[in-house]
């Protein structure tokens, strides 16, 4: 049966990783910007100042993504570019620029996918407490209803947030995120409880301005896989992915999407936070839990787990020698088919994977070519699962592949390269790797290539 005939075939970027001009054409400070001044913060002292400057190299990037063949271009808008302050007057240099992508994308035939929020978060509202600010929600849908306003009439398909696992867990807990900051569980929640209210509000905003979008949401979280396809086995997958824990909650899937997509906080989870729990407010779920169009899951890797004979389920180690990616993730294509098929029957909502890809030690050769068989390998391994998933009965709309090019990758700088496109950072040279002419050959198949 393979893939549907529409399926999206796609990649995927974020604003700070590839744009560059962090201080042109008015652009207001990230919290990236002044993370990455930081002594010791990034690998290296590297930086998105430049990053792949897409900003003044953007025709030429899409140009490339036409040969490609993708159908879709998932990338995000740096909120602090279109409004300096992050509520107010907006930049019209920043909004044009994005505007001119967006007419660039049309004119190639690719379809733009926004991300709304890719951790670039507004300086000026950071110093303003940020997510932890009770009208830090009103803040992201005055920015939204700007975006739609302006963008609205070009991009159709929206995501509200990517990760908030990440920018709040690695950010705001000790991690090595900008802002690097190690907050209370209790300020902790009340951030996320804040970010879910957010998303409420942009989604009710996008469809306000934009009658007819489609609009989604891209977390990730940690996950696991059945080591067998024993029946106590995959119940025990499905326990783990689902299971609240109270240390690492942050990364958890269930406590970040089922506000968003079954109205309610899971109760074992409410029951381990205590007195931490944040104050919901009537209303709160209500306004959390706007109908999607469909469920974004950044999807690299799980772990294996199997039955504890109690009901309950242990983590199976990985066997020695396992594989590994360059960022020293393992390979685990399993991914790909158990945790959509999880996703799809507790939601019950169509599935997009936001970003999937590797990280491999990439080099120009001596032919001028860049051979990463490593990343096709990864790919074609992954997809076969992806498509089992399909075949299944889960409904899987479109695949993004993680990244269309080489990047600023947060605080590992340039010292790992996930692109389909290789980028020489001193020339800034695009080449496309083998894996761009593979990925195009299995775009052009629609998956039968695999």
């Amino acid at each position: 049966m393979g893939f549907p005939e529409n399926f999206i075939w796609g990649a995927a970027t974020a604003s700070y990783q590839i744009e560059g001009a962090a201080y042109e054409d008015g652009k207001g400070l990230s919290i990236w910007d002044v993370f990455c001044k930081r002594p010791g913060a990034v690998f290296e002292g590297h930086s998105g100042d430049v990053a792949c400057d897409h900003y003044h190299r953007f025709r030429e990037d899409v140009a490339l993504m036409k040969e490609l063949g993708i159908k879709a271009y998932r990338l995000s808008i740096s909120w602090p570019r279109v409004l300096p302050e992050g509520t107010g007057a907006i930049n019209e240099k920043g909004m044009r620029f994005y505007e001119e992508l967006a007419d660039e994308l049309l004119k190639a035939g690719i379809t733009p996918y926004v991300t709304l929020f890719h951790w670039d978060y507004p300086y000026a509202l950071y110093k303003r407490g940020g997510w932890l600010n009770p009208e830090s929600p009103l803040w992201f849908e005055e920015y939204v209803r700007k975006i739609a306003g302006r963008l609205g009439g070009k991009i159709r398909h929206f995501f509200t947030f990517n990760e908030p696992q990440c920018f709040i867990g690695l950010g705001f807990n000790g991690k090595e995120h900008a802002p690097n900051l190690s907050c209370s569980n209790q300020d902790l929640l009340q951030m996320a409880h804040n970010v879910l209210l957010a998303h409420g509000r942009a989604v009710k905003a996008l469809r306000e301005v934009i009658p007819g979008c489609l609009v989604g949401y891209a977390p990730t979280g940690t996950s696991y896989y059945p080591a067998t396809e024993k029946p106590e086995d995959i119940e025990a997958a499905r326990k783990a992915i689902f299971s609240p824990d109270r240390d690492n909650w942050p990364f958890g899937i269930a406590w970040w999407s089922d506000p968003v997509l079954l109205g309610r906080y899971p109760e074992e989870g409410i029951r381990s936070m205590g007195e931490d729990m944040p104050s919901v407010a009537p209303g709160d779920l209500e306004l959390i839990s706007q109908p999607l169009d469909f469920y974004g899951q950044n999807i690299y890797n799980s772990r294996p787990v199997e039955s504890d004979g109690k009901g309950g389920f242990r983590v199976v180690p990985f066997p020695a020698g396992y594989p590994r990616t360059c960022i020293d993730w393992p390979v685990t294509p399993e991914s790909l088919y158990w945790l959509p098929k999880f996703l799809y029957e507790r939601y019950k909502t169509p599935i997009v994977i936001t970003e999937n890809g590797m990280s491999c030690h990439d080099v120009v050769s001596l032919d001028g070519k860049v051979h990463d068989p490593n990343r096709i390998d990864f790919i074609h391994r992954y997809l076969r699962y992806l498509r089992r998933a399909v075949e299944d009965g889960v409904d899987v709309r479109g695949y993004f592949h993680w990244s269309f090019m080489d990047n600023f990758e947060w605080c590992r700088g340039y010292d790992e390269r996930f692109g389909l496109v290789h980028v020489d950072y001193t020339t800034q040279k695009r080449t496309p790797k083998d894996s761009f002419y593979d990925y195009r050959e299995i775009i052009r198949s629609n998956g039968e290539t695999l």
